[in-house]
């Protein structure tokens, strides 16, 4: 009792500070690019749920996080053809991810039952009315985010819980460890924990979570399946590009780009017909890296402009939203980003399910669990910086045998490792029934 109390306290401290840099949150939150929705929304002021309707809300962090729960999402479209699945994110791109699913995965002739809305800030009334008007049967919590006053306020309205595909690298681990009284009230408030490994479970539990309410499910993002409108795509870029050398850097960031434009430089001294298709992480950089690419005297497109690559470009800019795994279903060799600089990388298995070899540099603290797996297949190249880089896609351009064998590698590991969705549907649908 005395432990819960104390948590309890350590969450309404948090809710002072929350109020104390409202004004700081609110002005960040005016500037915010809210594509063709109301700023309410960050206040929990959504529209009711229409009298009725059965919700299952999942939250997503970004867009990142939106592209690996996407196989949860199809699944619970599927399994659950009664409810309705609301999908939270925290930014504009995650948003515009979620829309490009609706999209996708609408029925025709069925009004679709997948929509988005932007999570509310985790103030204690925001977080009241957000669950009050979405009401939702189920509350999912993708990976990493846990927002106490929205944990608090699923409780008191009879709401389950749980975090799927939970991961805490040790960095986030060491700054929650600093906050422990308020990360035991919110994970008291999760019902079931579907870690993606032994040492996240672990991190979780030393956090405050109940180890009879947490269970190792694996990692969702194995069961990724390139769908049919990205292998498309992939297969028209190919043969368009022809037997031209591709290679894709995909989700890559500032002071990162400057690198990978170095690295092809390189690369184009001895293979002088090779493509970079560069493909930026955020949308707002597009402009950024097409005035860098210019400035450093390579030919570049745009594919955004339909613009299409001859025999004298160099770099394609990749600047689209949706099509990364069908760019990098286009390329021979797939470098990915956030990992030449410390942002800890992103999805490894992406280009690895579009039967593509996979590079990559040394920050992988947010992968590190997909990494350690695709060492021990031998079925990933990892650089230290832009010029072993260069090197290391040299001597791979040059041996086609190597890259089929990192290929075929990688497929196997995916195929090997998949079964996290089904132990994840299986403990969600224990929630749903009241077990």
């Amino acid at each position: 009792m005395a432990a819960r109390q104390g948590a309890s306290w350590a969450r309404r401290l948090y809710s002072v500070a929350l109020y104390a840099l409202a004004p700081l949150i609110w002005r960040r939150v005016w500037r915010e690019r809210l594509p063709g929705r109301p700023r309410r929304e960050r206040l929990g002021l959504l529209p009711p749920a229409p009298a009725g309707e059965r919700t299952i809300w999942l939250h997503c962090a970004s867009v990142g996080e939106v592209q690996a729960a996407r196989p949860l999402i199809e699944a619970l479209l599927a399994h659950y053809p009664g409810h309705r699945l609301t999908v939270t994110t925290m930014t504009a791109t995650g948003a515009e991810r979620v829309q490009a699913l609706r999209e996708v995965l609408a029925e025709p002739g069925e009004p679709p039952r997948l929509r988005h809305a932007f999570v509310p800030l985790d103030f204690p009334g925001a977080a009241k009315r957000f669950i009050a008007r979405l009401r939702p049967e189920l509350a999912l919590f993708f990976e990493t985010e846990l927002w106490p006053n929205l944990l608090h306020a699923c409780r008191r309205r009879g709401v389950p819980v749980a975090v799927v595909n939970g991961r805490l690298s040790p960095r986030a681990f060491q700054g929650y460890r600093r906050l422990r009284p308020l990360m035991r009230d919110a994970l008291n408030r999760v019902d079931w924990l579907a870690a993606k490994s032994d040492a996240d479970a672990a991190r979780f539990q030393a956090l405050g979570m109940e180890p009879a309410h947490a269970e190792v499910a694996g990692s969702l993002k194995f069961d990724i399946s390139p769908d049919v409108g990205a292998l498309e795509v992939s297969e028209r870029l190919r043969t368009r590009l022809g037997e031209r050398p591709v290679w894709v850097a995909g989700s890559t960031h500032p002071g990162e780009d400057e690198q990978l434009l170095a690295a092809h430089a390189r690369l184009l001294e001895t293979v002088p017909d090779a493509l970079l298709i560069l493909v930026p992480r955020h949308p707002r950089r597009f402009d950024t890296v097409a005035v860098l690419c210019r400035e450093q005297g390579m030919a570049m497109v745009r594919r955004s402009r339909d613009e299409w690559p001859d025999e004298r470009t160099v770099v394609y800019l990749g600047d689209t939203m949706g099509e990364l795994l069908a760019l990098y279903g286009a390329g021979d060799l797939a470098f990915v980003g956030g990992s030449l600089v410390p942002i800890g990388g992103h999805n490894l298995l992406e280009p690895v399910a579009m039967g593509v070899p996979v590079l990559t540099g040394p920050e992988l603290a947010n992968f590190e669990d997909v990494a350690e797996v695709l060492r021990e297949a031998d079925a990933l190249v990892e650089v230290a910086d832009g010029e072993a880089l260069a090197a290391a896609l040299a001597l791979l351009f040059a041996d086609r045998a190597e890259c089929r064998r990192l290929a075929d590698a990688g497929r196997r590991v995916v195929a090997a490792n998949r079964g996290a969705l089904a132990t994840t549907l299986e403990g969600l649908a224990r929630l749903l029934s009241g077990e």
